[in-house]
């Protein structure tokens, strides 16, 4: 398989492209710019996600888009002589690179047999776990594991072909044989049983914890070391920060001593027209708005004393329409009293008269005149008296009635009424006459305060602006002088700002600038620094705290030895089954025996292979390589008898050691029709100049694609001059 072009959406890669030619593909990019990720990438694109991951860590949560899109990717490639399109996106957020499409390019024709999980398998001729341990190389996973995927593959090679048959997984199964006699459901010792499965779990749950723990202890190293980048990065910032604040403080020096001058002009501008301070401004701009109020005072007191003047002029006319009008209260209480009296009937005068006149002529006539004449006379006589009678008190009515029309009275009481009126009248008149009074006094105090005081306001702000001859200009007088004084405020104010802050500034430099020349600023500003600081730390806390947890519940669970020893004791209790027990070891260590022979017919050509690189690696110094079944490796030079341990080899050496091994497996292993292409991630990183020259010459010429990432810029400083390697930067 050829790959041409890879186009992602995948962790922090945003719609990125790869274009790759045969041979050696060298990709040059920083840390943190998703060299790692691009590795994951191609193997996510080929075999999708491995099913059995869970949790934050699994490789579909570890590389969401950082940018929130939806995760997408294609491939472009060449496979038994077609061009292929290989896409894998997200239709929904809890499958991602959930939907598979494998077309011949150029065409909507689907690839027959291509699907999601055998593209890897059909493309490769491999599966995952085979192109994990061979043909993809990363730095922090040169070493070779186990797996039965390999084991299968390595078997395949050195019997019939088959790759149904793996030592792990038979003895896995023989294993879980043993288990199953050992726990046999029809029990003969069930209480013993259900202890040893609770111990046994709790021992593989204490080892698991164990290797969660290692990770994040290793997770802790790490980011403390970016901590420790990072915070040489924010050092360098802020020593080009103090060069730069220096040239800084020397403008803003400059600026100060410009406000300071301009300030100083003002102040002695203000003292030479004798402009007043905010206070005597203030107070003379409150006393204005004092003569408003007092002149709002004035108007309402002319306002009181004319409505006081109406209602004088209503009570006067009210006491001049009275019938008693000129007279005091008392004087008209005396006239209601003095209303002339009807004198009482005399009865006893016409009576007299009577007896009179009858009794006078009985006297005087001595009995001349008949008896009649002397009735008649006195019939005469009380007509006359009661003629007397009626006529006085006619005369006595004819006085009443004509005092009483005087008055427009039609009774003595009507007249006391009116009396009693005219009296109230009279006494409001008097009230009225004195509430006037009071009002126009009061209005004519207030009015002549108002004049007092406003020229008593005009004189003194005359004193600095001699044009103010009424209360508008002396306002505007006012507010100009505010607006000086606030003018020559801020200028004050802005020069002890800018004295502070060349203080300020001169107190937060450091040291004087040393002259020196300061190594390349950081790409990144000191915010994002800070920022990618803080992030690290949180996610060192975060870390941290995970690793207490783990270590809380290891503590929980108890010491490794102890549970060791409960198991053994629990399996010692189980004697009765052991000649099952041995049966199926002997199974175990006749298979075992079986590995052990198939391993020596390999490990012998894997050996040779792995040595030929290891010495083109090497420069020949190395000269044989041996493996054990579980790939562990030792070298032995060309001068020394003793091969060494590769535990023994420095890290550079040991790195270099597995890259041969890798290489040899992929020789070996890899189908040559299906041209499995390399990807190496940081390979070389330990190799010195010369081993990483020959390593590169050794891959330039190996006659597979190669996909190679690094940090550093020697390799592609190497090639260049070779010319063995298309190099490109992301």
């Amino acid at each position: 398989m050829l790959l041409h072009r890879m186009s992602a959406t995948f962790g922090k890669l945003t719609d990125q492209t790869l274009e790759l030619s045969d041979g050696l593909n060298l990709i040059c990019a920083p840390n943190e710019a998703g060299k790692s990720t691009w590795c994951a990438f191609l193997s996510t694109m080929l075999y999708g996600f491995p099913a059995r991951e869970r949790g934050p860590l699994a490789d579909k949560n570890r590389f969401t888009p950082w940018s929130g899109a939806a995760m997408r990717g294609s491939i472009e490639c060449r496979c038994g002589g077609r061009e292929l399109l290989v896409t894998r996106d997200t239709a929904r957020a809890s499958s991602p690179l959930g939907r598979f499409s494998a077309v011949y390019a150029g065409t909507a024709d689907e690839v027959p047999g291509l699907t999601a999980s055998s593209c890897g398998e059909e493309l490769l001729g491999v599966p995952r776990e085979v192109f994990e341990r061979s043909a993809l190389i990363r730095q922090a996973g040169m070493a070779v594991g186990q797996d039965a995927e390999l084991e299968r593959r390595i078997a395949s090679l050195i019997t019939t072909g088959e790759e149904d048959t793996s030592y792990t997984e038979s003895c896995d199964r023989l294993k879980k044989q043993l288990n199953r006699r050992r726990y046999n459901k029809n029990g003969l010792i069930p209480d013993t049983e259900a202890v040893l499965r609770v111990r046994e779990g709790e021992l593989a749950q204490l080892r698991a914890l164990t290797e969660a723990l290692q990770d994040q202890l290793q997770r802790l190293k790490e980011l403390d070391h970016r901590c420790k980048s990072l915070k040489e990065k924010i050092a360098l910032c802020r020593s080009w920060e103090e060069a730069e604040a220096q040239t800084a403080l020397r403008l803003q020096q400059e600026e100060a001593q410009a406000a300071q001058r301009r300030a100083e002009l003002l102040r002695s501008r203000l003292e030479e027209e004798r402009i007043p301070t905010m206070e005597e401004i203030a107070r003379l701009r409150a006393a204005i708005v004092n003569l408003g109020t007092v002149r709002k005072s004035v108007e309402k007191a002319r306002e009181d004393r004319d409505n006081a003047q109406r209602a004088l002029y209503k009570a006067e006319v009210a006491v001049n329409n009275s019938p008693f009008a000129g007279q005091s209260p008392e004087s008209a209480r005396k006239t209601a009293a003095s209303v002339p009296a009807l004198r009482p009937r005399a009865w006893w005068f016409p009576v007299l008269l009577f007896l009179v006149g009858a009794g006078g002529t009985f006297l005087l006539s001595q009995g001349t005149y008949p008896l009649w004449a002397g009735g008649m006379a006195g019939c005469t006589g009380l007509l006359l008296g009661l003629l007397a009678v009626f006529r006085r008190q006619r005369s006595d009515l004819k006085k009443r009635t004509a005092f009483l029309e005087m008055y427009q009275a039609s009774s003595p009481e009507a007249l006391a009424e009116a009396a009693d009126t005219y009296i109230k009248l009279y006494m409001a008149w008097e009230r009225s006459q004195e509430e006037a009074a009071a009002r126009s006094a009061a209005a004519e105090a207030l009015y002549a305060s108002l004049t007092t005081n406003e020229q008593a306001i005009l004189i003194e702000i005359r004193r600095f602006r001699p044009a103010a001859f009424d209360l508008t200009a002396a306002d505007d007088a006012l507010r100009e002088c505010v607006g000086r004084r606030r003018e020559a405020s801020e200028a004050e104010t802005q020069a002890r700002e800018a004295a502070l802050r060349c203080q300020f500034a001169q107190a937060g430099l450091e040291s004087a600038p040393s002259g020196q020349e300061l190594p390349p600023r950081p790409q990144e500003s000191p915010e994002e620094l800070k920022r990618l600081l803080e992030a690290a730390q949180g996610e060192m806390a975060a870390v941290r705290s995970q690793a207490d947890q783990l270590q809380g519940r290891l503590s929980a669970i108890g010491d490794e030895d102890t549970l060791r020893a409960s198991v053994d004791t629990l399996r010692a209790a189980l004697s009765g089954l052991q000649q099952e027990y041995d049966a199926i070891a002997m199974a175990m260590d006749a298979l075992s025996s079986a590995n052990t022979t198939l391993q020596n017919r390999f490990s012998p050509e894997l050996g040779r292979r792995a040595a030929q690189i290891f010495s083109a690696l090497t420069g020949g110094r190395y000269c044989k390589i041996a493996l054990d079944r579980s790939f562990g490796a030792s070298a032995q030079a060309g001068e020394d008898p003793i091969a060494r341990d590769v535990r023994l080899l420095s890290q550079g050496t040991a790195d270099q050691l597995y890259l041969a091994v890798r290489l040899a497996i992929c020789d070996l292993l890899l189908p040559p029709e299906k041209e499995v292409p390399l990807i190496l991630d940081d390979a070389l990183v330990t190799f010195d100049d010369q081993r990483m020259a020959a390593a590169l010459d050794y891959l330039s010429t190996c006659g597979r694609q190669i996909l190679m990432f690094t940090c550093q810029s020697r390799e592609a400083d190497y090639l260049r001059t070779k010319g063995l390697a298309h190099i490109q930067s992301i």
